[in-house]
């Protein structure tokens, strides 16, 4: 007995040879002439529930746009106040809290590693000034501008005599 009651209360969609045994099917004979007309009946009714609804909901949605403007709202404040509250959900969860730590902590490390760079390049840039390649260098680039000014003071001189 069960197994009959089971097999009335199945819940799974019809298919296959069940989907074309409905679709031949011919309610309409089955039918008596009342019943038709109740069925039709009901069919209208039913349209003019749908119709009515969506009559309604289109109202309430015109409504809902007034109010919105009254309020000052509109779709680029909406969008805006859903990425704030989204934005905001998203940094208090675990995952950004232990990602912004891990990628704050990486920061520092790499400020100091560029600092600690930069120290090293300026000690060595200190160091070759300091050596005596970089001074005899200094000295005969000093030795050249020095008669450079005096070769152009001369020639200024004596084309200013030529006057």
């Amino acid at each position: 007995m069960e197994a009959q009651a089971q097999g009335l209360l199945e819940t799974e969609p019809l298919q296959g040879r069940d989907d074309d045994a409905v679709a031949s099917a011919d309610y309409a004979s089955m039918l008596s002439e009342e019943e038709k007309e109740e069925l039709k009946a009901e069919l209208v009714q039913l349209e003019d529930e749908i119709t009515t609804l969506r009559q309604v909901l289109s109202a309430k949605e015109r409504h809902l746009v007034e109010i919105k403007q009254k309020l000052g709202m509109n779709l680029m404040n909406e969008l805006k106040q859903n990425f704030s509250r989204s934005w905001h959900d998203m940094q208090t969860t675990t995952a950004y809290k232990k990602t912004h730590e891990t990628l704050s902590h990486a920061g520092q490390k790499a400020t100091a590693a560029f600092s600690n760079v930069g120290t090293a390049i300026s000690k060595k840039f200190g160091d070759m000034r300091n050596s005596p390649t970089f001074k005899s260098f200094e000295e005969r680039v000093e030795t050249t501008v020095t008669s450079l000014k005096v070769f152009f003071r001369r020639r200024s001189y004596e084309e200013a005599k030529e006057e």
